[in-house]
């Protein structure tokens, strides 16, 4: 009896002991860090399962330590749905933690240099849950339902960094925009918009032309003040960059004779004014140079020959002849 008795206290030991360095080794396991190099993300789409939650923690975090988060993660995949960034380091059951109770991360979604609205639907919805399709719906709808142009909605995508969540709908996004460009035109600002003759939809579209007349950011106010001063004078704005938009190719480096003949609301080689709407989305440092530009009494500007980049600017048409027959001469090997 007392053999067995001993025999018995060794394997309940042996037993105890297991089940400690199982705890041990499970404890050791769960509080390790993410040992990732850099920051991943893990995202848990709509409709997701467990099996595809699990999948996607294993995908982004790796096998090992993605499969301890999916053991501790205690969360429905509807109630986990979001992205979140997980940092070098971070536990695992903080991760889980933070995941179960959808935490989620903010993302970032900066856009700038956007010349369609298509293409801010690609931009932007390439770091959202949501799809370009659906961005663009709700866009035509915002705008349909407070019976505003669709010109006028997309001049308030006023490019700058915008913090949301990844599963903010289109139209929590589109609201975020907006009321950053409402922000924008201030009373003072307006005043200034409306002593120019302008309203705050034209001014975004004479600064987008401007943006795209030359990328010389110190140039520009001189470039807004001349377009200014062919609309006092009611010119023609004749912008070589409102006939590229109405072709649909920005790549086309010299505008021909054949070019000036689209029929299009914003070719201005045909149509007074300014175009309906903005070309590109203008930067707001742009959009305060046109209503800054300093006075001059120029009408005309040409590239200068030199290639700089640049534009000699002149008030006598023909001077500007000359100047243009300089740069053909210079760019195209050939006087027209």
């Amino acid at each position: 009896m007392k053999k067995n008795s001993g025999l018995s206290k060794k394997i309940i030991t042996i037993i105890c002991l297991a089940f400690v360095a199982l705890g041990a080794w499970y404890f050791t396991r769960m509080v390790q860090g993410y040992d990732g190099k850099e920051a991943a993300w893990v995202y848990i789409p709509s409709g997701a399962t467990k099996e595809q939650v699990r999948d996607s923690l294993q995908s982004s975090l790796g096998n090992s330590f993605g499969s301890r988060v999916a053991m501790l993660w205690d969360g429905t995949p509807e109630g986990s749905r979001g992205a979140y960034r997980i940092e070098p380091g971070e536990k695992a059951w903080k991760v889980a933690r933070r995941i179960s109770q959808a935490r989620q991360t903010p993302v970032r979604i900066t856009f700038n240099n956007v010349r369609t609205f298509p293409d801010l639907a690609n931009r932007v919805a390439a770091r959202m849950e949501f799809t370009p399709e659906e961005f663009l719906e709700a866009a035509n709808g915002m705008a349909k339902d407070e019976s505003i142009s669709i010109q006028q909605l997309e001049s308030e995508f006023l490019p700058d960094t915008y913090e949301t969540y990844w599963t903010a709908s289109p139209q929590q996004l589109i609201s975020k925009i907006r009321d950053n460009y409402h922000r924008f035109w201030n009373d003072e600002r307006r005043a200034k918009a409306t002593s120019l003759g302008l309203t705050p939809l034209q001014t975004s579209t004479l600064a987008s032309i401007v943006e795209e007349e030359s990328n010389k950011t110190d140039e520009r106010p001189a470039i807004a003040r001349l377009y200014l001063n062919r609309l006092s004078r009611g010119m023609k704005l004749q912008a070589d960059p409102t006939v590229r938009f109405a072709k649909g190719d920005f790549t086309i480096r010299r505008i021909t004779g054949d070019m000036l003949s689209i029929q299009s609301p914003y070719n201005t080689y045909l149509v007074n004014g300014l175009p309906p709407g903005v070309i590109r989305l203008p930067e707001a440092r742009t959009i305060d140079q046109v209503l800054d530009a300093p006075k001059h009494n120029h009408l005309y500007m040409c590239a200068r020959p030199d290639g700089s980049g640049y534009h000699d600017f002149t008030s006598d048409y023909s001077r500007h002849l000359a100047n243009a027959r300089k740069y053909r001469s210079a760019t195209f090997g050939a006087k027209r």
